[in-house]
């Protein structure tokens, strides 16, 4: 329902209904995401182990979230804390679970239709019904183009972080034999997205004479075949391949050649200041998973069929071969990432009587992983890593539930790029989190309204956190040092409530909330600096989703609904330390308004007129044109104004409107 509310394309344009989630987009679209504060929010050279997994279909896609197109999609679920039994390694915070709708068993279409402001348009179709009596199929397609917000007056040219998208989808459902389903999947995407979107004034107005780009090419197959011919269990086998190749690069300088030139510069102290550069990175990655799952049948369960039971083994091969080409070419450089993952798991669902159960689960997961560089730095790591969980539930009554969880995630260790770094900084080791959890699930008003709530502590150890330090080059650019170690330990805890509650016939209303308090414990930066106490960053105190739908015939649907986020720190990075020209090495705390967002409220509407069999939708979101950043960093690089270390950020969609046409057949 909320993916049609908001006219969602794209799971960014969700996110914001869903309590203590967070994403950062240094790209075109939002690739990482922040669950409870714990997740990465770019990638440039180094290899990145995410905190948030993401899989679609059945099939892995974590590390590459700007490819999650919602359309003719049934089910969005994000999974809050660790979910080490189920998924492992990448899901330290959290999970995402996106589920695309299945074939149909009778003939079934769909056409949907969209125009928009910045000169946006989208086009989906969806087929579905059955090939033959044991085979079902569903194919879609869905193109989105659009100039994107901002506009570059240098080459006057306004589509110079466009979106260009492609998302093609094929189902087969077949009932090989009256104990054997087969489901097929299989995916293509082709996003050809610009990246201009960082500007030396803050704006919508970039000055790049070389605009980047944020390509990729993905295919991708996943096969899931179920048998239940066994007398005792249902054996379910899932099989998946990606292949990706991914193009990122940018305008390092954001600015033309000639901007620092006395006619064009105020103070002539800074003529001739300024310095070119473009940066590059090219991507293959490729993802092989396979498991196997058995799952005890109605009727054998363990001990005197009290306990229900799954069990598996998975495996994943993930490898990633990286080209950086950068103006300067001792800044270029090749390198390569494989690893392997070998899992054990099982869990075990006890019903200890009429009202309390018991859910039991242990994964046991072995990672090797082989770094290769072009400096002729390699490495070789292998860790060993144990999750779980303890959750035991009370069915007070037919509408009330609590439950308390004790969740442990891991995530494993990695690699820094940087050859500069002490032996002792060139890798890490895995981090570990442990979630303490009660929640509260109640129905209200004959069912007519309903709460469900969580109360989380988190407790991180070896944390895996990124110091930075910045250099100062002859040419006035500046060059990032990052990189990770498990620096510190730390502490996220909060409250979780979503509600909705039909109020009449014609009046819906809903809402979440999120409160969040994050800290770091013994954390000292590569500056020397202390950061214990301090927040974490991308973690906002408080997230709010409010709305209401009004409905006050069955042609006409109103609504109307408000999104709010508190301010957040962009980076770790509170500090300023580089070293410039002459090796002055300055080390100061930046002002706070310069390291964070700011909080918003953005507003978001639409009406829809409903039919039988179509319906159409004018929509807008953030109607009040708010600015507000997602990703944000502190340091030189204006020469207009002597290369003055200051905030620089990357703004959300500003104010978004269209219409929307959906015909079903």
């Amino acid at each position: 329902i909320e993916i049609k509310q908001r006219n969602a394309q794209h799971l960014e344009e969700l996110i914001a209904a869903s309590p203590n989630v967070n994403f950062a987009s240094g790209s075109q679209r939002a690739r990482y995401y922040q669950i409870r504060g714990i997740g990465e929010r770019s990638q440039f050279k180094e290899p990145i182990n995410p905190s948030v997994g993401m899989i679609i279909d059945e099939v892995d896609f974590t590390g590459i979230g700007s490819i999650a197109n919602l359309f003719d999609t049934s089910q969005v679920e994000i999974f809050r804390g660790p979910q080490g039994t189920r998924f492992g390694a990448n899901a330290l915070a959290g999970m995402i679970n996106i589920t695309t709708n299945a074939p149909a068993e009778e003939f079934e279409g769909a056409i949907k239709v969209d125009a928009g402001n910045y000169d946006s348009y989208g086009l989906g179709l969806a087929l579905s019904g059955p090939a033959s009596n044991d085979v079902n199929y569903r194919f879609t397609i869905n193109k989105h183009v659009s100039d994107g917000y901002m506009e570059n007056v240098y080459l006057n040219m306004d589509d110079t972080n466009n979106r260009d998208e492609l998302n093609i989808r094929a189902k087969l459902s077949i009932a090989a034999t009256n104990d054997l389903t087969i489901d097929l999947t299989g995916f293509y995407f082709d996003f050809n997205n610009g990246y201009d979107a960082f500007s030396l004034d803050n704006t919508r107005t970039t000055y790049s004479d070389e605009p980047g780009f944020d390509d990729q090419e993905t295919k991708a197959l996943a096969a899931k075949f179920t048998y239940q011919g066994f007398d005792a269990f249902t054996l379910v086998s899932i099989l998946s391949t990606a292949d990706s190749d991914l193009a990122y690069g940018y305008d390092e300088d954001w600015a033309y050649a000639g901007i620092s030139y006395p006619e064009n510069i105020e103070n002539q102290d800074y003529a001739y200041w300024e310095y070119t550069s473009k940066d590059h990175y090219f991507r293959e990655k490729s993802v092989q998973t396979i498991e196997l799952r058995a799952l005890s049948d109605v009727g054998n369960e363990l001990f005197n069929g009290t306990t229900s039971w799954v069990t598996g083994v998975y495996f994943k091969q993930d490898d990633e071969d990286l080209q950086r080409l950068h103006t300067k070419p001792a800044k270029s450089f090749t390198s390569s990432f494989d690893t392997r993952s070998i899992a054990v798991y099982g869990q075990l669902d006890s019903q200890l009587n009429n009202q309390w159960s018991l859910i039991t689960g242990l994964r046991l997961e072995q990672r090797s992983a082989d770094y290769d560089k072009s400096d002729g730095f390699t490495d070789n790591l292998d860790d060993t890593m144990i999750g779980g969980k303890l959750v035991l539930s009370y069915q007070q009554n037919d509408s009330s539930f609590w439950y308390g969880s004790i969740n442990r995630g891991y995530k494993a260790g990695g690699v820094n790029t940087d050859g500069t770094l002490p032996d002792e900084l060139r890798t890490f080791d895995p981090e570990y989190l442990t979630n303490y959890e009660i929640g509260y699930k109640v129905s209200l008003l004959n069912n007519d309204a309903y709460v469900r709530t969580a109360i989380f502590y988190m407790d991180r150890t070896d944390m895996q956190v990124k110091s930075s330090q910045i250099i100062l080059s002859d040419d006035h650019s500046a060059d990032f040092t990052e990189y990770l170690g498990n620096a510190a330990s730390g502490n996220n805890y909060g409250l979780e409530i979503e509600s909705a509650w039909q109020v009449t016939d014609t009046i819906n209303l809903y809402g979440s909330l999120g409160l969040l308090d994050t800290e770091f414990n013994d954390f000292i930066t590569a500056d020397g600096q202390s950061l214990s106490g301090e927040e974490q960053a991308h973690a906002p105190n408080y997230q709010f989703n409010i709305g209401v739908n009004y409905q006050p015939t069955d042609a006409w649907l109103f609504n109307i609904s408000l999104d709010g986020k508190d301010e957040f720190y962009f980076s770790d990075t509170r500090y300023y330390d580089y070293n410039g020209n002459e090796s002055v090495e300055l080390d100061e705390a930046i002002p706070e308004q310069d390291v964070k967002s700011k909080a918003t409220v953005l507003l978001n509407a639409s009406i829809s007129y409903l039919a039988d069999d179509w319906q159409v939708k004018l929509w807008g979101r953030n109607l009040t044109d708010k600015d507000y950043a997602n990703r944000g960093f502190y340091f030189p690089n204006d020469p207009r104004d002597g290369y003055v270390p200051k905030q620089y950020t990357l703004l959300s969609e500003p104010l978004i409107f269209g219409v929307t046409l959906d015909y079903q057949f």
